[in-house]
């Protein structure tokens, strides 16, 4: 599904056919990078954990040699992206599942804004701060649902990413964003607000790997069209936020 907004904003912010310069940040076994590479853009992706490095670089060996030449991937978290790059070095910067392991994200953002050419779009992955009473409550545990109406943080749970790969980080102090707060630091990093997402409206309590009835298709319209439609997006799992830089 992310993969699918992505692609809507890159056809609707660059011309067809243009080879662009992405940065993915947190790029865990490479899903989004090898998607976006096998399409024909360059990608510089970071990373810090030694076990995604690994199950990324050995992904990206089984592609060819012309898919391969397009990847690189540098060992770092995110937050020294002024060591390694130039501002303005890249069209697109990917922050997905990240901000979540971050405690104050903002000089983080602050940072990846600065990598954006002018124009360029910055996709954020975050857990929905403002919907984290709705999971439990959903599974009848009331104490749960009551105690999340007054915090950012939430337990992790044992399923695969937003991205479509890798098991969630398990044992790490995680923490979810609300929107009207990143809108705002988004607006004060010069990457405003473009548009944004829902992801996992209805089906972020069902089984991994339970293929649905009616099939993985309509699933996958019916999430497409909540995550667009008020007022279902808003209490998604997990918003997709796209910002533009000035």
């Amino acid at each position: 599904m992310v993969a699918r907004q992505l692609e809507e904003q890159i056809a609707g912010r660059f011309p067809v056919g243009q080879r662009l310069r992405v940065l993915d940040v947190g790029m865990g076994q490479g899903t989004q990078a090898l998607r976006l590479a096998r399409a024909g853009h360059q990608v510089t992706g970071l990373e810090r954990d030694e076990t995604m490095i690994s199950a990324a670089r050995a992904a990206l060996a089984r592609e060819p040699e012309g898919i391969r030449a397009r990847v690189r991937i540098v060992e770092s978290d995110g937050r020294d992206t002024g060591v390694h790059f130039l501002p303005g070095s890249f069209d697109v910067v990917l922050c997905h599942g990240v901000l979540m392991y971050v405690e104050e994200p903002d000089a983080l953002l602050a940072g990846l804004a600065r990598m954006l050419a002018p124009g360029g779009l910055l996709s954020l992955l975050v857990r929905n701060g403002d919907a984290l009473a709705l999971r439990p409550g959903l599974s009848g545990d009331w104490a749960g649902a009551l105690a999340a109406f007054d915090t950012a943080a939430y337990l992790p749970h044992s399923r695969t990413d937003p991205d479509g790969g890798t098991p969630v980080r398990l044992g790490l102090d995680v923490r979810a964003d609300r929107l009207a707060d990143l809108t705002a630091t988004l607006a004060g990093i010069g990457a405003p607000l473009h548009s944004w997402y829902g992801v996992r409206v209805f089906t972020d309590t069902a089984a991994d790997g339970t293929e649905p009835p009616a099939g993985l298709e309509t699933l996958l319209a019916a999430e497409d069209r909540a995550g667009r439609t008020d007022p279902y997006r808003s209490v998604a799992a997990l918003l997709h936020l796209c910002g533009v830089r000035g």
